[in-house]
């Protein structure tokens, strides 16, 4: 006997005692990948994900063109912009955590042809970014000696970036995990050095505390007065726009994220406090260790060198007779820069990977392993680390750079596609009636939040290269670098809108329904309440092991 309720616009079939059940089988996902990734990894992934080496090495620049106050607002204000892209993301995410996140929801929202376009630019996006950090790498290590052989590193590190992503995502979680624990211990020493050093704790006893905050000052005037104040501010928030990160990496270990619902939105919770803990207070203690006009700083500036010999924590320190403490930062520095890359790999086998199942690209690339991994992505993507051999010949490390450069841009192309599509997921509720404060994360001030941080990227995208068109500095290698991408993503949006005659769809056709069933089974599968992040670091330790994890029905 059955009998048909009708519960929030859909029909649920109910099975009385006696009646034969049919057994089928649970899948994660509508697609091939697995969901392995638990509280812990995520939470990890989704701190590391949002740190790279610009915290810790490339802030220096930021900090010559802005002195420390225009560093702090640089990166305080733009902090605050990706905080309400996070919060149109999460929601999104939470609502409907799928594979290639972002990317697909663009092309199954908005219009294929955005899903097209998004889904390439992040593609090369991360994918290029890779042998950049390997050859970042090999800068790292010349702090200690300059004959360590540059082939036998990226070799190295190919091969274990190969290790960590080809196995099963949970060896890349866990990975993550330990690799992200490094970048936070490296942020934890510096702070402390930079509060025990400004109160007098250094061989110096010099207490500092804001000295370069009155001489040389707050704000750099490179020598132009106001004009040249606000110039050097805008210089540290380009600075800032490809230094804060941090949503794009939670959307893209969704799709492989256990309970999803809950973990995935506390992910994203937690990216409020980190900008403030880690970018706001970073650029805070920059400013506070080291004067914007140091004669080391600029040298290195000049010099173009990224090495961690660049740190401004590092000249900090050599500037007050410190001596074992630069190796240690330069260890740790190490596993920033490897997890960085390691992450890369992973988004950009991930995004090709949805691009490949919504048929936007080749479908042999659909092919995964039995443990989720798709292996045909995953090779395509390990030809890109091979273009860190070419840091052999200064030559093509310059073509390195340059292609690194160009597609930099990507990153706040991702941000523009991540608010468009949530204006029309947005309206798309409000047209179909679903209310938004169902959903397991319900997005504040909203749609205003989204319309302010898709107008400031806007503007954002098309004049951070401004410097090119001052008087003197117009070339067409500067013009090419900045403005590449700016240039690609339409022309990839008009090809696939034209091949495919695809239509940016409308609020009432837009399908809000897509995976949930299968994302609401999922949920419903699992036998025990969700742990704490906290929970999980004790078990990780031989603690609480009565507590189960994540039990599901057999």
């Amino acid at each position: 006997m059955t009998e048909e309720k009708k519960y929030s616009g859909e029909f649920v079939r109910e099975t009385y005692p006696g009646e034969d059940v049919q057994h089928g089988t649970m899948t994660d996902n509508s697609d091939d990948l697995q969901r392995h990734l638990g509280n812990r990894q995520i939470q990890l992934i989704a701190i590391g994900g949002s740190i790279g080496t610009a915290l810790f090495v490339s802030v220096s620049g930021a900090l010559n063109k802005g002195g420390p106050l225009g560093m702090l607002l640089a990166y305080t204000g733009y902090s605050c912009i990706i905080a309400l892209v996070n919060n149109a993301m999460a929601e999104m995410a939470s609502f409907m955590p799928v594979s290639g996140g972002f990317i697909r929801m663009a092309g199954h929202w908005v219009d294929e042809a955005l899903g097209f376009m998004a889904g390439w630019n992040f593609f090369l996006y991360e994918a290029l970014l890779i042998p950049f950090e390997i050859t970042a790498l090999n800068i790292v290590l010349k702090f200690w000696r300059d004959d360590i052989p540059v082939a036998a590193v990226c070799a190295a590190t190919i091969v274990l970036y190969g290790a960590c992503n080809v196995l099963a995502v949970k060896a890349y979680g866990e990975a993550e995990f330990w690799l992200s624990g490094g970048k936070v211990l490296l942020i934890l020493i510096l702070y402390t050095f930079t509060f025990i050093t400004m109160v007098g704790g250094n061989p110096q006893k010099d207490a500092y505390g804001f000295r370069y905050w009155r001489d040389p000052g707050p704000l750099n005037s490179n020598g132009n007065g106001s004009l040249g104040k606000f110039e050097g501010f805008l210089g540290s928030l380009w600075a800032a726009s490809f230094c804060v990160v941090g949503p794009e990496y939670i959307s893209m270990v969704s799709g492989e994220a256990k309970r999803p619902r809950v973990y995935i939105k506390n992910a994203f919770k937690t990216v409020y406090w980190r900008f403030g803990a880690f970018f706001i207070l970073g650029a805070l203690c920059v400013g506070i260790v080291l004067p914007y006009n140091d004669p080391e700083l600029i040298r290195l500036l000049k010099a173009s060198e990224s090495s961690a010999a660049a740190s401004p924590y590092v000249i900090a320190m050599k500037n007050l007779n410190i001596n074992g403490l630069p190796h240690l930062v330069n260890a740790l520095l190490i596993t920033s820069i490897f997890s960085a890359g390691n992450t890369y790999t992973y988004c950009a086998t991930r995004s090709l990977y949805s691009l490949a199942i919504e048929g936007r690209a080749p479908k042999i690339l659909r092919k995964c392993t039995k443990n989720g991994v798709p292996i045909y992505c995953f090779l395509v993507v390990m030809i890109f680390p091979f273009l860190s051999f070419m840091q052999l010949s200064d030559n093509s490390a310059k073509v390195l750079t340059w292609l690194t450069n160009i597609i930099t841009a990507g990153g706040v192309i991702n941000y523009i596609v991540m608010c468009s599509t949530y204006l029309a997921f947005y309206k798309a509720c409000k047209a179909q009636g679903l209310d938004r404060k169902t959903l397991p994360y319900c997005g504040y001030f909203q749609p205003y939040g989204t319309w302010i941080a898709l107008c400031i990227e806007i503007t954002v995208v098309f004049v951070y290269g401004y410097s090119t068109f001052t008087p003197g500095n117009f070339t067409l290698e500067s013009f090419f670098t900045y403005y590449t991408m700016v240039g690609v993503a339409p022309i990839l949006f008009i090809f696939w809108k034209v091949l495919k005659r695809t239509r940016w769809l409308k609020p009432h056709e837009v399908d809000l329904v897509w995976d949930a069933p299968l994302i609401d089974a999922y949920e419903a599968s699992f036998t025990t309440p969700p742990v704490g992040f906290w929970t999980e670091m004790l078990q990780l330790f031989g603690l609480r092991r009565n507590i189960p994890v994540d039990k599901r029905v057999v």
